[in-house]
């Protein structure tokens, strides 16, 4: 189902990699182009071809003499205090913002534009390609049509997972918002272990992207839990049972994974600046 959106129109602030992902999902998804504006400075000629096509509009700067049903905030966090200020006119009372900037809390948000209902989300680099997921909070200005709306919207690049408290938004940026990183590193590093185990270099990372690929697509498609394919993969005494005694070895990807999410959750708050 199309998200609905009668409050006013929807403002999409950056059309980088994720704002121009919402906006495809968006378009395919029958919000209808008249009904976004897209406010970028310099977006790539691949964004501005997309936006013109789709009958959608363009600024440069905040447009004047209206106020958003959502304002979808889409920038890097480090760069969110010297963007938002000129916004401000844009929120009134019926408008949510809706912020996918890592660490950014909804009182640094409201510093720039006021009280308003707010969502914090955090939609992962998957969401290019229709499957992402999004952790999202929202608070207690938030109505219920509000949210049901921003759900519409974040829905349309995969599941949506939502939190009571907003300090847990770090921990979701950190298991899934930096995510993918982790998978994309896990296929460098199977494919460098192959290529040391005497398989020529590209093979190696041919066989590793594919396995990687096909696992997520079978955990995707399966009922079962991760626990449960691990062990269907693994014959008592066989191949795969060697390899795991390692990698679940107290000093394997457990304890590793635990630092790693840690790492990335406190520079989380780092930026809530």
């Amino acid at each position: 189902m199309a998200p609905s959106f009668s409050a006013g129109p929807i403002v999409l602030i950056g059309a980088g990699n994720m704002g121009g992902a919402m906006l495809t999902g968006w378009l395919k998804n029958g919000v209808p182009a008249s009904s976004v504006i897209v406010v970028d400075p310099n977006p790539s000629e691949a964004m501005l071809s997309l936006i013109r096509d789709a009958g959608a509009r363009h600024e440069a700067t905040p447009p004047a003499g209206l106020q958003a049903g959502v304002l979808f905030i889409a920038v890097k966090p480090q760069v969110m205090d010297a963007v938002l200020p000129p916004f401000r006119p844009l929120v009134g009372a019926e408008t949510v913002v809706v912020s996918v900037a890592a660490g950014k809390t909804v009182a640094s948000l409201e510093k720039h534009l006021g009280e308003a209902a707010t969502v914090r989300a955090m939609p992962n680099t998957p969401a290019m390609v229709g499957r992402g997921v999004t952790g999202a909070y929202a608070n207690a200005r938030t109505t219920d049509q509000q949210r049901a709306h921003v759900q519409a919207l974040l829905r349309v690049s995969g599941p949506v997972e939502w939190v009571e408290a907003e300090h847990d938004i770090d921990a979701v940026t950190a298991v899934s918002g930096s995510g993918p990183a982790y998978v994309f590193y896990l296929v460098e590093c199977m494919a460098e272990a192959g290529r040391k185990a005497g398989l020529p270099a590209d093979l190696a990372m041919r066989l590793a992207r594919e396995t990687v690929s096909g696992a997520g697509e079978l955990l995707h498609q399966s009922t079962d839990d991760a626990s449960r394919l691990r062990q269907n993969v693994t014959s008592p005494g066989g191949t795969t049972a060697a390899a795991l005694s390692v990698l679940m070895a107290e000093d394997g990807m457990q304890p590793l994974f635990d630092k790693a999410v840690e790492a990335a959750r406190k520079r989380a708050q780092e930026l809530a600046g």
